[in-house]
């Protein structure tokens, strides 16, 4: 057994003991508690933070808390957040009008080069960074975005509530990625921490586009389920 799983073993019986947000001993003590260099706690910790089981706190190392579980499903993120006692949040980075090239704008059903609105947003849950969401528009459908949405809301209840519109078809795939150093930053976690990324197309109940979605999620904070049953 590599000497940093045995390690790392040690310091799970500590997380337990500890509780959701204890702050972990320095990695020096750690090292003379178990008799190790400071390399093969620094590999356990290294371990145990890409499963989400500590976290970063300014200088220290605490326990983390449970894992986000968001369903995939046409419900938003903001209602996925609070049905596990959590406050959403979200924090507009950009709002832009751009040429859609052809490749977004046949996802979207327009003519290449039509004007479509880019939305980038922070995500968060209890004001903690947890993603990053790049949402596309077509400025046609929309054209009063800017004026209308308050950016740091649910963007599906404001479809829901103005428009009187909500994602009736959906279509997302899930792959796992790094974030650029850009996203990482904005997300505020390491260029090296694996990333969920979901992109997701939805349409309303006539089958016309609403949207293009591209969202980064912390593989450290996020883990997605999907509902299935095949009783007739």
């Amino acid at each position: 057994m590599p000497k940093y799983f045995a390690v790392k073993a040690r310091i799970e019986g500590l997380l337990d003991d500890l509780g959701e947000g204890g702050l972990l001993p320095t990695e020096r003590e750690l090292a003379a508690r178990f008799g190790v260099a400071r390399e093969t706690v620094r590999q356990a910790l290294r371990e145990l933070l890409l499963q989400g089981r500590v976290r970063r706190r300014g200088r220290g190392t605490v326990v983390a808390g449970p894992k986000l579980v968001q369903p995939l499903s046409t419900d938003s993120y903001t209602e996925g957040v609070r049905r596990q006692g959590r406050v959403p949040g979200r924090h507009l980075i950009t709002l832009e009008q751009l040429a859609a090239d052809p490749v977004l704008a046949a996802e979207l059903r327009l003519d290449a080069g039509a004007a479509v609105w880019h939305m980038e947003r922070v995500l968060l849950a209890d004001d903690e960074r947890v993603g990053l969401e790049s949402t596309y528009l077509s400025v046609a459908r929309l054209p009063h975005l800017a004026r209308d949405f308050a950016p740091d809301t649910s963007f599906y209840a404001f479809l829901r509530e103005t428009l009187g519109l909500e994602p009736a078809v959906v279509d997302e795939r899930i792959e796992t990625v790094l974030a650029t150093p850009r996203e990482a930053l904005l997300i505020g976690t390491p260029p090296a921490l694996p990333m969920l990324l979901l992109h997701r197309s939805s349409g309303d109940a006539g089958g016309e586009p609403l949207e293009r979605v591209r969202s980064l999620y912390r593989g450290d904070r996020f883990s997605f389920t999907v509902h299935m049953d095949r009783r007739s």
